[in-house]
């Protein structure tokens, strides 16, 4: 099997050793170089024409957006921003996956000298993701992979709501509601942006499920609201579904759709990861499956793994639309294509006819909450 070639770009030499040292775990992935700053990483590129690139934002002599936005013309490739934990650093992540980075990671503190075995795993599974992955170039003016993460407990959405059968519960209808649910990951920072750049402010409420991690997930809502006619923001605690406005699942918890005598509304939810997300796309679609799929839209975009396969399954048998993401159109055509083998998708669409069919949807619909009484 051919091994992935990743190039290593960070300032730090503590830094350079411990990714090194993280991706060794993988028999696939072979760091071919590194280096401390992006004038080397040009070179070295030329030399070594690396599968994969790590970036660090903060640099010597160049910055890491500036770099990324000039390789993204000259010689795009699959790129993972390695990012610490501020506001200012999720602002300029949501702007590196802009300009065309594939992902990020959260950069763990390298003080201890040694790395988090979880922080390892997830920076495998998310080059080999990359290495898979379709780059855009910017415009100015192998499936049977398996990483060692496989072997980690991965609970489902049962850990946060049960299943239920039958057809039990006190139903509730709101003439207004309906719901478009959208879940996606790798990738699906800019379909969204795609997405929303199209839709009018005269939709049913969209809840979204954006495998990301907390302050990232408000840096990204509020870039998404300053581009998009609805008005989007992170999700709080018992926020309303209302139409022509869009939630965003805060990034460490998960959304849950809930239902009173006023209407939709959504709790946050600091349980278990699910699919090892939170937030997790199965656990927000079961939510919607429960109340009353019939008047909802469930949209799986692009991402790696299976997240959100069986929760689009459980809304379709509830009586939901659902679509997937075309292969063509995906970043990592992994969410989907699952959803897609197991039959759960209506329709198959690329991100420009999921805007088209989304832009017929501006008639209100019912949709029936069920809540289990007691």
């Amino acid at each position: 099997m051919k091994k992935i070639k990743l190039l290593i770009v960070d300032d730090s030499a503590v830094a350079r050793k411990l990714l090194t040292e993280a991706v060794s775990l993988s028999k696939i992935i072979e760091v071919a170089g590194t280096a401390l700053d992006p004038y080397i990483a040009a070179d070295k590129i030329k030399k070594l024409n690396p599968d994969v690139l790590t970036l660090d934002l903060e640099m010597p002599r160049m910055d890491g957006l500036t770099f990324l936005s000039k390789l993204m013309i000259a010689r795009p490739i699959p790129v993972i921003m390695v990012s610490s934990f501020t506001d200012a650093n999720a602002r300029e992540t949501i702007r590196a996956l802009e300009l065309g980075a594939v992902d990020f990671i959260l950069k763990p503190s390298f003080d201890a000298g040694i790395l988090p075995r979880e922080f390892s795993e997830e920076l495998i599974e998310k080059i080999i993701a990359a290495s898979q992955s379709k780059v855009r170039r910017l415009i100015t003016p192998s499936n049977n992979r398996k990483t060692a993460s496989e072997a980690f407990e991965k609970y489902t959405a049962d850990v946060i709501l049960p299943l239920k059968n039958g057809k039990n519960g006190m139903k509730i209808k709101h003439a207004s509601q309906s719901v478009i649910a959208i879940g996606a990951s790798t990738g699906g920072t800019e379909a969204i942006a795609e997405i929303f750049k199209g839709l009018s402010d005269d939709l049913p409420g969209i809840l979204i499920a954006q495998h990301m991690p907390e302050k990232f997930t408000k840096a990204f809502a509020d870039r998404i609201n300053g581009i998009a006619k609805p008005y989007v923001k992170e999700a709080e605690e018992g926020d309303r579904v209302y139409r022509g406005a869009a939630l965003i699942a805060p990034g460490n918890r998960h959304m849950i759709l809930r239902s009173d005598a006023d209407g939709l509304y959504v709790e946050i939810n600091d349980g278990l990861p699910v699919n090892r997300h939170k937030p997790s796309v199965d656990v927000l679609f079961r939510s919607i499956a429960q109340i009353g799929g019939q008047s909802a839209v469930g949209i799986l975009l692009t991402g790696m793994g299976a997240d959100g396969a069986a929760g689009l399954l459980e809304m379709k048998e509830a009586g939901a639309e659902t679509i997937a993401q075309d292969e063509e159109s995906s970043v990592v055509f992994g969410m989907p294509r699952e959803a897609i083998k197991i039959g759960a998708a209506d329709r198959i669409l690329s991100i420009h006819e999921i805007v088209s069919h989304l832009q017929k949807l501006q008639s209100p619909k019912v949709l029936t909450g069920k809540r289990d009484q007691d």
